[in-house]
């Protein structure tokens, strides 16, 4: 990875602007300015490629006014080892803390626990038998069957239903008849 290059940025030229670098730049190579604009900020605009293509890229960005330097990938480390060490230590530490938490929270339930009276830790239990011991206020029994009634009013229903709709199949094949 070493014979790969990246276009990183150094600078403006004199006499150009921050704007105007950024919105030609980003004209020029059709993306957006917010990617411009974080090239600016130290991020990479341009993959690893080879040197002649970063040149290429750097002679781009010099006729634009744009200040840029060629950085080999192999030059940066990944990370710092000391830099991981102090993440590693903050993760653990972080762990810690919340392992800590957990603990002392359950120290707490636990003397809650221990503080309420023994028939309040009942309580719930006997509420919910003591509702089931009470006498139901119906009127009717439950276990009396269901009454036979007559189907009258049904068939009479049925029978309106059927005229009306024979009244209207008329009116409808026939409307010279009735006149209004």
């Amino acid at each position: 990875m070493a014979n790969n290059f990246r276009v990183m940025f150094v600078g403006l030229a004199e006499g150009t602007e921050t704007k105007t670098a950024c919105v030609n730049l980003a004209n020029k190579l059709k993306t957006s300015e917010d990617k411009v604009t974080q090239f600016f900020n130290g991020k990479p605009l341009f993959a690893p490629s080879n040197k002649d293509k970063a040149l290429k890229q750097a002679k781009l960005l010099a006729s634009l006014g744009i200040k840029s330097k060629l950085q080999a990938t192999g030059e940066q480390p990944p990370q710092n080892p000391s830099a991981a060490s102090q993440r590693d230590e903050r993760i653990f530490d972080a762990l810690d803390y919340i392992t800590s938490s957990l603990i002392r929270l359950e120290e707490k339930l636990e003397e809650l626990e221990q503080r309420l009276p023994t028939n309040e830790l009942k309580s719930p239990a006997d509420e919910s038998d003591e509702w089931q011991e009470d006498d139901l206020m119906l009127d009717e029994q439950l276990d009396e069957p269901v009454k036979a009634r007559s189907n009258i009013l049904l068939y009479s229903l049925i029978a309106t239903a059927v005229l009306l709709l024979i009244v209207l199949a008329v009116y409808l094949a026939f409307p010279d008849l009735v006149s209004i």
